[in-house]
């Protein structure tokens, strides 16, 4: 069913493929654009070829992005045996969580960098390699500074996991069909999240924390073979002033119009999936362990629903002349309105709250076809890794804030407060409504000669 949906999702009469390597049935650079639609045809006619451009370029990074997802999300079931085996408090679990978007966040504009100049292929098995060298690490450790290194190994391996492939996306299909492939890639991903809720549980019971993060080092390590040797290698165009590109992109008033209220959003999505809905569903709620998990995995299969959902709307209002930022501000109000229920507890079913909330983590789809149509592809990479940036700089800070706002409260027989998670959520919200704000002021669109062009020293 989800290789039948994905090939439906590529393959229509208006989305072809933009190409592999030359010499593979592909539309390669040095063709002219005249040429496309003819090539295009040819490549449709042929079902072998759509298998192959879905088994060769996009799968391979779905499963890079999979096991991002799956380390992203792992927390909230592992948090309680890591604190009852290392005496964490709430401060220090927040950090070893946290240290994981840290390092993500640091490595964004390098990757960006790097992905526009050597390709995705390369990049991103590189660093799944430096994933699984973190988990195992991990697997090892016998004290926290041990368990902090092999998480921020981590994070920093999995860095390239979401925009090598929007960077794939963008140099092999049209961009008319990117919102809905990011869609299918984040839909699909974010299976990883609902394998670190119930699944992963019963393999935490089974074997022990440790072993899950030798079997996780062993996924990596296979998926870092598969990008390399799988993936066609993408002719891409001569990379010469990467930082003026890079420039570009941050000196773009449009950019900074999107990045507060994206990063804010799909951060605090990110950080409360992570780690402390669980917390929330144990000492506010009062859900036993069993329950929580199950939460765990409502949340994990709303996200990956999200994704599929907000990619084809994107797509079906975009042919109406709808853009992604209309939508974006949409799910950001829904979010806001979802979080203020939570802080209140109002008598909503708690499934329906923490479905939005993990709904909106999959809003990237929406940011990154917002970029898309900002910047050229030879700036994709840059683009994408210049917002993740944001993105994940957001989730490392909330994650982080929160734990230090709730440990402020004295626990009593393992339990924090209500009021401790409320106030660490409310100071949050607020700079949510106030970026909402920001985005949804009025301003003068630049005319058509302001766009930004490509100039060949910035490509």
């Amino acid at each position: 069913m989800a290789f039948q949906a994905v090939e439906a999702a590529l393959f229509t009469e208006s989305g072809t493929c933009r190409g592999l390597e030359e010499g593979e049935g592909a539309v390669t650079p040095t063709q002219s654009p005249s040429t496309w639609p003819a090539k295009a045809r040819q490549v449709a006619k042929e079902p072998v070829e759509f298998r192959s451009l879905i088994l060769r370029v996009f799968l391979p990074f779905v499963a890079g992005y999979y096991i991002a997802y799956l380390f992203r999300t792992i927390n909230a079931v592992m948090a309680a045996p890591l604190t009852a085996e290392l005496g964490l408090g709430a401060d220090d679990l927040g950090l070893l969580t946290s240290v994981y978007f840290l390092t993500f966040a640091a490595a964004q504009i390098p990757i960006g960098i790097l992905l526009d100049r050597y390709g995705p292929r390369r990049i991103q098995s590189v660093l799944l390699v430096v994933a699984a060298i973190g988990s195992g690490l991990f697997a090892v450790s016998d004290n926290f500074w041990m368990l902090l290194a092999g998480r921020a190994l981590i994070g920093l391996g999995v860095a390239s996991a979401l925009t090598a492939g929007l960077k794939a996306l963008v140099l092999w299909f049209p961009s008319e069909r990117v919102p809905l492939l990011n869609g299918l890639m984040v839909m699909l991903g974010a299976l990883g999240a609902v394998t670190a809720t119930l699944p992963a549980e019963y393999l935490l019971t089974w074997l022990g924390w440790r072993e899950l993060f030798g079997l996780f080092a062993g996924l990596s390590a296979a998926s870092a073979v598969l990008v390399y040797f799988v993936v066609p290698e993408a002719k891409l165009p001569a990379s010469g002033a990467v930082l003026v590109g890079l420039k570009t992109v941050y000196a773009d008033p449009r950019f900074w119009r999107v990045a507060p209220l994206s990063a804010s959003c799909i951060g605090t999505a990110w950080a409360l999936q992570g780690l402390w809905a669980a917390q929330w569903f144990r000492d506010v709620d009062g859900f036993d362990r069993p329950e929580v998990v199950q939460h765990l995995f409502g949340m994990a299969v709303a996200l990956s629903f999200g994704a599929i959902l907000l990619g084809m709307t994107a797509d079906r209002l975009r042919k109406r002349g709808v853009g992604p930022e209309v939508l974006l501000g949409f799910v950001a109000v829904v979010f806001i309105a979802a979080q203020f229920a939570l802080i209140l507890r109002l008598p909503i079913p708690s499934y329906l709250e923490w479905a939005v909330v993990a709904a909106v983590g999959a809003a990237t789809v929406l940011s990154f076809a917002i970029m898309a149509e900002y910047f050229p592809k030879e700036l994709a990479g840059r683009a994408n890794g210049a917002l993740n940036l944001f993105h994940i700089a957001a989730a490392f800070a909330v994650q982080y804030a929160t734990g230090v706002v709730v440990q402020q409260w004295t626990a009593e027989a393992g339990h924090y407060p209500a009021i401790a998670y409320q106030s660490a959520c409310a100071l949050n919200l607020a700079l949510q409504v106030a970026a909402w704000i920001w985005f949804a002021v009025p301003r003068t669109r630049p005319e058509p000669s302001m766009q930004y062009r490509l100039r060949p020293s910035e490509s």
